[in-house]
């Protein structure tokens, strides 16, 4: 008797103790868990490209709750720390996916690929390389902005009364050029002799440096109408159009909704770059399991990539003439009937050669 009433009494403490460990257990709750790092080689606040790539984890956020934890890391306009954090996000191996973005985290996010075989990465506006192999765990978004800036070309072309547009970018880089490219055939579209007053910051988030460039262009080169491509520093831009009374095209998001007056009145339209739609998009392919890594995707405006802002403000500010020459100039982009021009693979001197022409 005294034998059996151990063995029951064992046979409780085992179950009791099993029953502990299972309460205080909660892999089986982490582990469905996707974990997705956005690391900004900047900050938010562009109210444009940088603001939009976050707002695509907030879009993932609120789709998909607790089955994901987003995180968006801003790194700084220190390029010195940018490799860095990319390797101490890399280390910590718990991230699903890691996403950077832009010309400039290229280099650094194929480095690390290669030595981390098993982290996946996304890469938005610019493509990684895929020769003989390489950088299988990366996916690639890449966005048609040529196509978006032909359109914003051309109605800057038919606003403006002067015959003379402005153009205000970051730096120059591949992406940059063809905003450029794209904005000056939209331009030579509508007006062959049209002027286009080129000017670059240097960097995507010198404000002031912004706005000097631009009320030069105003105020000195007879610009009545110019469209920003340098992040946060093309704020400056805008800044410029409202204290001259002229007009400045947006770009990456709608930058009139963000801005609210005084600014949107001087904001026709913006470029936009749908990011967040993009990113979105590939964390929902991470989550339904048919994401494919090792591949580049290019998304214009068939594929809703780039658009431009059609807002009260664009019916308020652009004519109804002007607007139809915009939906019909898409229309014939999209059927290929007009062929947009692209700065990727053109030399330095074909760049320039092009530029030329508007001067």
């Amino acid at each position: 008797m005294k034998k059996l009433l151990a063995i029951v009494l064992a046979l409780v403490l085992v179950i009791s103790l099993v029953a502990c460990n299972t309460e205080g257990d909660t892999s089986d709750t982490t582990e469905d868990v996707v974990k997705v790092a956005l690391l900004l080689n900047g900050t938010l606040g562009d109210k444009s490209f940088f603001d939009s790539a976050d707002s695509g984890l907030s879009m993932a956020k609120a789709e998909f709750g607790d089955d994901i934890e987003v995180m968006t890391v801003e790194m700084s306009n220190d390029d010195t720390k940018w490799m860095p954090t990319l390797y101490d996000y890399c280390d910590d191996g718990t991230w699903d996916v890691i996403i950077v973005g832009t010309w400039q985290m290229v280099e650094p996010v194929q480095e690390v690929a290669a030595l981390y075989p098993d982290q996946k990465f996304f890469l938005f506006d610019s493509a990684a390389t895929y020769d003989d192999g390489a950088n299988s765990n990366v996916y690639s978004i890449l966005f048609k902005q040529n196509e978006v800036s032909f359109l914003a070309g051309a109605l800057a072309a038919e606003m403006s009364e002067t015959g003379i547009i402005g153009f205000l970018g970051g730096m120059e880089g591949p992406v940059i050029n063809d905003f450029l490219l794209g904005y000056i055939q939209g331009a030579k579209y509508v007006n062959d002799d049209i002027k286009v007053v080129i000017s670059f910051i240097g960097n995507f988030y010198d404000s002031a440096t912004g706005k000097d460039l631009a009320l030069a262009q105003y105020q000195q080169n007879g610009v009545d109408i110019g469209f920003n491509v340098a992040g946060s520093g093309g704020l400056g831009q805008i800044d410029a159009a409202v204290e001259v009374g002229k007009f400045a095209i947006g770009v990456d998001s709608d930058q009139a909704l963000l801005l609210g007056e005084p600014a949107a009145s001087f904001i026709p339209t913006s470029a936009m770059k749908n990011v967040d739609n993009t990113i979105f998009s590939a964390i929902e392919m991470v989550m339904d399991g048919t994401i494919t890594y090792g591949i580049s995707e290019a998304f214009g405006l068939n594929e809703g990539g780039v658009g431009i802002a059609d807002n009260d403000k664009y019916k308020e500010l652009v004519s109804q003439e002007i607007r139809d020459s915009i939906v019909a100039l898409e229309s014939d982009i999209i059927d290929g009937t007009i062929i947009v021009d692209t700065a990727f693979g053109k030399t330095t001197e074909e760049i320039q050669a092009i530029r030329d022409t508007v001067k």
